[in-house]
C-alpha cells in the first residue's frame, strides 16, 4: 500500500509540473499572492490528490473542498496545470462512484467549465463527458444523481458547444430522460418530480441559445403538448419549470411564419402543414388558458407561501407576454453594480446559472469574464468579501484562460493526458479489484 501510495504520487508530481518554457512567468505571479490563497491553493492540490484514494467517502470530501474552492476563487492558475487530472477524477467518479460522488462530480465538472470559459479545454470536456453522463444516465438512480448530470450537461454544453448539433445532441439526451417516447436514455419507471424539473430546466437553458429556424413545426407541437401537461401536475416546481421553457418556445419560436407557409398551401404535404399550424395555435390557446389558470392559483392547504407566490409571479408575467407582448424585466443587483435582464432568455439563463452557482454566484458574475459577456455585464473592480461585505479589489491575480501564457500551455497539457490515461488505467484496475 505504502509503495502504491509513493509511486501514485511521484507520477502526479510528474503529470502536473509546471513546463518551464511556458508556465515560469505564471510563477513569478504566484509569489505575489497573499499566503491565505497560497494556502488554499495547497489545500485544493491534497484535494486532486484525494481523488485518487480508494476509499468513497474520502473522495466525495474532497470533492466538496474542489466545489467550495471553485467557488469561491477563480482558479485559472490551478486549472492551467492541473485541468486533464481534474477533469478525468472526476469522470471517474461519475463512472465509479456512489450517487452522491457522481453529484458532486457533476458539479465540479461544471465549474471546471465556467472557469475555464470557452475554447479547447470546454470543448475537451464536453467531448470527454457527453459519454459518461449518457450512460450515466441510463442506470436506475437516485434523482439527486440524475439532476446533477442534467444540469452538469446543461452547463458545458453552453460553454464548450460551438456547432448547433452538438446543442441539439444534448438536448436530445435531455429530453429522453423524462419523455414518453423512450429512446436510449429513458429511466426505468416514471421518473420522479426533482428529475423531470431539473431536465426541463436544463433543457430550457439550452434551448436560449438553439437557432429556432432549425427546429420543425412537429418539434415545437411535441414539446408544447408536453410541456402543457406539466402545467397540471401536482408538484409547483415542475409547474414552474415547465412555465420557464414554454416561455423561452414562444419567445424564440416565431411561429408566424408557418402562418404563411399554411396560408399558400395547395398539394396535400401544404394541407399537412396547414393542418399542422391549427394544431399549434390550438395548442398556444390551451397553454393561454392553463397560464391564466396558474396566475391565480389558491394556495390550498399546505402550500408553501414563497412556492406560490413565485409561480403566480411568473405565469402572470407569462400571461402579460403571451396576451400583450411584454417581456419581464428584473435587476439583480451584485456588489455595487445591477444586472438587468429584458428578456425570458436572458431570465432563464440568470436564474439557472443563480441555481447551479449557488453561493459562488455572486463571486463569478463578479470575476468571471465568460459570464460578463453572457449577460453583457461589466463590474466595477469588486469583489465579495468572505463576510459578505464588498471590497476593492485592485488587482486581477490571474490571467485570462485566453492568454498568451494560457496558450504557450496547450503543449504541456497535451502531453500529460497521455500519460494520465495510463495512470487512470493502472489506478482504477487495482482498486476495482480491492474494493
Amino acid at each position: 500500500m505504502g509503495k502504491r501510495n509513493s509511486a501514485r504520487k511521484n507520477t502526479a508530481a510528474m503529470l502536473d509540473s509546471d513546463d518551464t518554457d511556458s508556465v515560469s512567468s505564471a510563477s513569478s505571479i504566484r509569489s505575489d499572492y497573499p499566503a491565505e490563497e497560497v494556502d488554499k491553493d495547497s489545500l485544493l492540490d491534497e484535494s486532486l490528490d484525494k481523488l485518487f484514494e480508494k476509499r468513497g467517502s474520502t473522495r466525495e470530501k474532497a470533492l466538496l473542498s474542489i466545489i467550495e474552492a471553485f467557488s469561491t476563487i477563480m482558479q485559472h492558475e490551478f486549472v492551467q496545470k492541473k485541468f486533464a487530472t481534474l477533469l478525468h477524477q472526476c469522470l471517474n467518479s461519475i463512472k465509479k462512484g456512489s450517487g452522491k460522488e457522481a453529484s458532486l462530480a457533476s458539479q465540479a465538472i461544471g465549474l471546471l467549465a465556467l472557469t475555464t470559459g470557452p475554447g479547447n479545454n470546454a470543448q475537451e470536456i464536453l467531448k470527454e463527458s457527453l459519454p459518461a453522463i449518457s450512460q450515466a444516465l441510463r442506470s436506475r438512480s437516485e434523482s439527486s444523481k440524475v439532476a446533477s448530470l442534467l444540469e452538469c450537461l446543461a452547463v458545458i454544453t453552453f460553454i464548450g458547444g460551438e456547432d448547433p448539433e452538438e446543442t441539439e445532441k444534448a438536448m436530445q439526451t435531455m429530453w429522453q430522460v423524462v419523455h414518453p417516447k423512450l429512446g436510449t436514455n429513458a429511466l426505468p419507471g416514471k421518473p420522479s418530480p426533482a428529475i423531470i424539473t431539473a431536465m426541463v430546466s436544463s433543457w430550457s437553458f439550452l434551448l436560449t441559445t438553439a437557432d429556432s429556424r432549425s427546429l420543425t413545426l412537429k418539434d415545437w407541437q411535441e414539446s408544447i403538448i408536453y410541456l402543457s401537461s406539466l402545467l397540471d401536475k401536482d408538484d409547483r416546481s415542475v409547474r414552474i419549470a415547465a412555465g420557464e421553457a414554454l416561455a423561452v418556445i414562444f419567445e424564440i419560436g416565431n411561429f408566424e411564419r408557418y402562418s404563411g407557409e399554411a396560408n399558400d398551401s395547395c398539394t396535400s404535404i401544404d394541407k399537412d402543414k396547414r393542418d399542422g399550424y391549427v394544431h399549434l395555435k390550438g395548442l398556444i390557446s390551451k397553454v393561454i388558458n392553463q397560464v391564466r389558470t396558474l396566475a391565480s392559483e389558491a394556495g390550498g392547504k399546505g402550500a408553501a407561501k414563497k412556492d406560490l407566490n413565485n409561480q403566480r409571479n411568473l405565469f402572470r408575467d407569462l400571461l402579460d407576454f403571451l396576451e400583450d407582448g411584454h417581456t419581464p424585466e428584473t435587476s439583480t443587483k451584485i456588489g455595487g453594480d445591477s444586472l438587468y435582464t429584458t428578456s425570458w432568455s436572458e431570465l432563464i439563463r440568470l436564474n439557472f446559472l443563480k441555481h447551479f452557482l449557488q453561493g459562488g454566484f455572486g463571486k463569478h458574475m463578479l470575476e468571471n469574464d465568460f459570464l460578463h459577456d453572457v449577460f453583457g455585464f461589466m463590474p466595477k473592480k469588486t469583489s465579495l468579501s468572505s463576510d459578505g461585505q464588498n471590497k476593492l479589489n485592485d488587482k486581477r491575480l490571474y490571467k485570462s484562460p485566453n492568454s498568451a501564457l494560457a496558450k504557450a500551455r496547450t503543449q504541456f497539457m497535451n502531453k500529460q493526458r497521455a500519460m494520465l490515461q495510463e495512470r487512470m488505467t493502472s489506478h482504477f484496475s487495482v482498486g476495482a479489484e480491492e474494493e
